[in-house]
């Protein structure tokens, strides 16, 4: 099945790619110690993300095309929520992935390193978007307020991946 276009996936698409970038900084930096198991677990990551894309566009479809009393939809909706939240969730581990390889990795990708966690800050805010906007669960659930946390977080994480550069 080829995800569909929304924000879901694309949101796990571009986390699985900030994560792979980061795995191709640790294999060219020559002379780092930790950089295979540096590129082991962005690979990993990568990995995680990767199949995500499908699950959100699976379970965002089937949100869309439920029928039924009002609990058949909120239930729907709701399983609808679990993608965004993995997505937001790997993208902050990429965000913070991104800035051990920026401060550690090849000076000459440090700016791929730091583009790698702005980008990633960018999904997890857009999969705690998801979660709080289009899945239809009230402001004051504790999944968004866990995200918004999270995006927080991961946003000042990439700040100190922009720090390194310097």
């Amino acid at each position: 099945m080829q995800p569909a276009l929304a924000g879901g996936p694309l949101a796990a698409h571009v986390t699985a790619s900030a994560a792979e970038l980061l795995a191709a900084i640790a294999r060219a930096s020559d002379g780092w110690p930790e950089a295979r198991g540096v590129a082991a677990q962005a690979q990993s990551l990568h990995d995680r993300a990767a199949p995500l894309a499908e699950l959100s566009a699976r379970a965002y479809e089937r949100a869309l095309g439920a029928e039924g009393g009002d609990y058949a939809l909120g239930r729907a909706y709701a399983d609808a929520a679990e993608p965004p939240l993995r997505i937001a969730e790997t993208a902050a581990d990429v965000a913070a992935l991104a800035v051990h390889v920026a401060e550690h990795g090849d000076p000459a990708r440090r700016a791929d390193a730091v583009a790698a966690a702005l980008i990633a800050v960018g999904c997890v805010r857009a999969a705690a978007e998801l979660v709080a906007v289009n899945l239809t669960v009230s402001p004051g659930d504790e999944r968004v307020r866990r995200l918004n946390v999270l995006a927080e977080e991961a946003a000042r994480t990439a700040e100190t991946a922009r720090a390194a550069r310097e």
